[in-house]
């Protein structure tokens, strides 16, 4: 009986155990402590040189952008070279022009200006020499004219040249002189929307004065529903004006408030 009962109690202990469920990491461990002791794995050698193969490939990446900047370096002088040659030539070109107008500008200023250039002498220069002889032989028929009668023909002229004065001032004196007048566009407010506009457009129009025509009229709405009356007329300027007009259309102070010329036009 104890010794059934001793064994039952040994197997309990190692039932409460669980070494055995974690066996996994325990191997884990035993590999990883013979490694350190033994020094890196063959795969850890090539994980470690692994990352030396990876850093010479950027710099063949870099030496060969580098080449690739130089080439197009070198296309860039070669463009700007012929640019550059090409400008040069452009600059002679205007130099040499240039040269040629200081040349024509010189050879202008040293000729007279009295003289015209053999270009500038006109092809019929020999009729106008004839002209000029002919002139001189009428010049010789008046030395052959009779000067006693000299007298008599400056009377006549100078009769007629009045005669034609006085029927040219006749005449102008019958055309009927320009009347300066200009084109109003009244604006005329009255006081509130109670206003009769009927009778102010009744006081505006019974303003009457000599040079002054009333035209058309409207009733334009403002605002709060008070409407002004817009209303045209032409008027000449030597008889009436703005101020006159305004201060006659003001005095009806019941209906009217103010007169504004909203527009206004010479005819």
């Amino acid at each position: 009986m104890p010794k059934q009962s001793t064994k039952m109690s040994g197997l309990q202990c190692l039932a409460s155990e669980n070494i055995w469920f974690d066996k996994h990491s325990y191997d884990e461990a035993e590999k990883c402590f013979y490694e350190g002791a033994n020094g890196p794995s063959t795969q850890a050698k090539m994980a470690l040189q692994q990352p030396k193969g990876r850093q010479q490939r950027p710099r063949n990446r870099n030496s060969s952008s580098h080449g690739g900047g130089d080439q197009e370096l070198v296309s860039r002088m070669k463009s700007m070279e012929v640019e550059n040659h090409t400008l040069h030539k452009v600059v002679a070109e205007m130099r040499a022009a240039l040269q040629k107008l200081e040349l024509r500008v010189a050879t202008l200023e040293k000729s007279p200006a009295g003289v015209p250039s053999p270009k500038a002498v006109p092809v019929n220069a020999a009729p106008v020499k004839q002209v000029q002889n002919g002139g001189d032989e009428d010049f010789d028929d008046d030395d052959d004219m009779d000067l006693f009668g000299s007298d008599e023909d400056d009377e006549e002229a100078e009769r007629l040249k009045q005669e034609r004065l006085d029927a040219y001032a006749a005449k102008k004196s019958k055309k009927p002189a320009l009347i300066a007048k200009s084109s109003l566009l009244l604006d005329v407010k009255p006081w509130d929307d109670e206003t009769d506009m009927a009778k102010l457009e009744e006081c505006v129009r019974s303003v009457q004065m000599d040079g002054l025509l009333w035209g058309a009229s409207k009733l334009v709405p403002v605002g709060y529903g008070i409407k002004k009356l817009q209303i045209t007329c032409v008027v000449e300027d030597d008889k009436v004006g703005t101020d006159i007009l305004e201060e006659e259309l003001t005095k009806f102070e019941d209906f009217i408030q103010s007169v504004d010329v909203a527009a206004f036009n010479k005819i």
